[in-house]
């Protein structure tokens, strides 16, 4: 009798993954330690915590959880045309913007196709692209971001989708609208353009692209977002990808009716109308980042100049054995060894006192 074997049985392109790491939770440092007050700078979040129109919003929606949320987000859609100036049948709701970045290799990628993405780009691109079957072709980076002329030349023929992180993570580092625009316009329309805008709101307005204006000019361009990073939504899971009308109706063939349970509906419906908060989310990040950047300065570390909500500073060969020791201090950041970063850490901007609690624990260790 043979042994099952489950990796024969899985599809090639899943044999060869490895499971994304995410950042180190504060409970599991606490089991593995047993130390209290940890500070975690490791996932990009927001330090703010819930606005309070989100607060409510949940408490509204307890007494109706036994029911399935409504599977086509109709007031979220709507909330989300208005401000964006497009139709609600453009838009494709996601789990996160994971989910949407996922629904969007499924829809149009198969194992004969190659992506093309940037060397240190966000690691979701080449797991959906292998976990398809399809080729992953990334373009090696420029001073850590995207080289765009490179990446034109790699398109061919079986080219499908070029994913783009605008800023990108884990680098921070950020693409001009002109330059971003020029290269959409080079990109022949067999190849689904994805920009992702996870960071979008931490970047001045002035800086910003009118991405989804774009959408009327370039029928092949993807655009998306995410309310985990400056709207506070990491927890509760919501995303969503603009686009024109014949995409969106191809993503949401393929959408789970239910990737967007009723809380996240409520809480990201509810805090697009709390400006206050995600000014006070971008202030908190502006000075945050200046409090990095100077600690960098004093200690003259190099660091990647960064548009996100976190900067990635260049530790030497220590770097991981710095990770370890922070860990022990209890403060969690980010290893970007996978990112092919292995002497750089990244740090999410906290509230000014965890900013202090790193920058305290850093300075003992060097």
């Amino acid at each position: 009798m043979t042994r099952f074997n489950a990796l024969e049985l899985a599809n090639p392109g899943v044999r060869k993954l490895k499971p994304y790491q995410a950042g180190k939770p504060i409970t599991e440092l606490e089991r593995e330690l047993g130390i209290s007050g940890i500070v975690k700078l490791a996932s990009n979040e927001n330090p703010l915590g819930l606005s309070d129109k989100v607060k409510a919003a949940l408490r509204d929606e307890l007494d109706d959880l036994a029911r399935y949320p409504d599977a086509n987000g109709y007031y979220l859609k709507t909330k989300l045309a208005d401000r964006l100036r497009v139709q609600a049948s453009q838009i494709t709701l996601g789990n996160g913007s994971n989910d949407v970045l996922e629904i969007l290799a499924r829809t149009f990628v198969g194992a004969e196709h190659e992506v093309i993405f940037s060397q240190h780009a966000f690691v979701v691109y080449p797991l959906v692209t292998q976990a398809i079957g399809a080729t992953p072709v990334a373009v090696p980076a420029v001073d850590y971001g995207h080289d765009l002329d490179a990446m034109a030349a790699a398109i061919t023929e079986r080219t499908r989708m070029v994913f783009i992180a605008n800023p990108n993570n884990p680098t921070g580092t950020f693409l001009t609208a002109e330059d971003l625009h020029a290269f959409v316009a080079k990109v022949p329309e067999h190849v689904i353009v994805v920009l992702d805008e996870a960071y979008n709101e931490y970047v001045p307005e002035k800086l910003r692209a009118d991405s989804v204006g774009w959408l009327a000019e370039f029928p092949n361009l993807v655009v998306s977002r995410t309310f985990s990073k400056a709207y506070g939504l990491a927890g509760l899971r919501a995303g969503y990808a603009v686009s024109s009308e014949e995409i969106a109706d191809l993503l949401n063939r393929i959408r789970q009716p239910f990737n967007m349970n009723s809380l996240s509906l409520a809480a990201a419906t509810a805090v697009l109308d709390d400006q206050d908060y995600l000014q006070q989310s971008v202030a908190v990040n502006d000075a945050g980042m200046d409090q990095l950047i100077a600690f960098c300065e004093q200690q003259k570390l190099n660091y990647i100049p960064s548009r996100g909500n976190f900067l990635t500073i260049e530790f030497g060969p220590k770097s991981g054995e710095i990770y370890e020791q922070l860990l022990h201090k209890g403060v969690i950041v980010r290893p970007v060894a996978g990112y092919e970063l292995p002497n750089h850490l990244r740090v999410s901007i906290g509230l000014p006192h965890e900013n202090d609690a790193f920058i305290k624990a850093m300075k003992e260790l060097l």
